[in-house]
Order: structure tokens, then sequence, then C-alpha cells
């Protein structure tokens, strides 16, 4: 049966288990062999990552027909309008097309979120707001492009679920093993 690891991917670490500097990859938190990332976060994007054993379910789990949905919480910079959001809901035109329609949410600064390392820069007369976006495709650096678009650059990226698999109360660098079926 294959297997995931539901890694909770720190800050500043890439996607991958070789680089140039290896304290910069997967390699010092998943010892595991035959494990690969199924998907990709950003270098500066934090959050659920995905890797699997399996290449069938890997594909699954990438592949946009499926149409696994993926869930972030955002810090933008400023406090974001109702325009804004519903620019993100209806889909935005960016270099590489429109952007499918998006659930989007302005909610309160997260509870029990860890600290960043290192955190964000803060500025003193900048207020930031935070909102929930659900998305199903995955275009490269999708989100912060959407929020840079409508005038409210993301400060803070944090993806906490790919489709039914959720970050859980996983801390940065924290991984969870599970069996599952194929999607």
């Amino acid at each position: 049966m294959p297997e995931i690891l539901l890694l909770n991917k720190p800050f500043g670490i890439v996607s991958q288990f070789s680089g140039d500097i290896q304290s910069d990859t997967l390699a010092p938190y998943i010892h595991l062999k035959g494990f690969y990332p199924a998907g990709r976060l950003d270098k500066n994007s934090e959050g659920l990552l995905v890797l699997t054993n399996d290449g069938k379910l890997q594909n699954q789990i990438t592949d946009p027909k499926f149409k696994l949905y993926k869930t972030y919480l955002v810090q933008v910079e400023n406090m974001i309008s109702s325009d804004a959001i519903q620019v993100l809901r209806d889909g935005i035109c960016l270099k590489d097309g429109l952007t499918k329609p998006a659930i989007v949410n302005r909610i309160d600064e997260p509870a029990n979120l860890w600290d960043r390392d290192p955190p964000i820069r803060k500025r003193k007369f900048i207020t930031t707001s935070w909102i929930k976006i659900i998305i199903y495709e995955g275009k490269n650096r999708q989100i912060r492009r959407m929020t840079a678009a409508v005038g409210f650059p993301t400060l803070r990226l944090i993806r906490i679920s790919v489709g039914d698999w959720c970050l859980e109360n996983l801390l940065p660098g924290q991984f969870l093993r599970r069996e599952v079926a194929y999607i």
C-alpha cells in the first residue's frame, strides 16, 4: 500500500532533497528513503508538503484532473479590501492566464501559529491582515502573484491542507507517516 508523509515544511527550505546548500533542502528533515514531494511549496512558503513513495499516487496528487483543493493562510500587507477579495474569488488574469475562481475569506490572525524564523519584517505604520484562500490549481507562486495583482503583497504564506490531508498540529520540520489508498 502506498504511503505519504505529511511534513510541515519550514520557511527557507526548498521542496527537494538536493541543492547547493544541503541544510536548505528536505534532507535534514526526511531520512526515509524512497519518498518524493507530490507538488511544491516555494522556499519562502511554509506548511503542508505531501511526500509519497508511490509514483502513481504522486501523479494523482499533482494532476489537476483530480481537483485536489489546497488551503492557505495568507498574511498580506495592509488591510485587504472587500473589492480585492472579490477579484480573488472571481479569478484574476496573471501573465500565464486567468486563475480559476477561489474561495477567499478575511480571517483573524490564526491562533497558535508558530513563529517564523526569520520573522516577517514589521513596519511601524503599515498594518497587515490575514485571508484564507482555497484554490483548485497550482500555478507557480500563484497565491503570491494573485495578492500582489490586487495590491496586497503576501508577507507570509502557510499551506494548511491538500485535499483531505491537513497540517494538523505539526510544528515546522515535523512529519506524520500514513498509509493511503489511491485517489
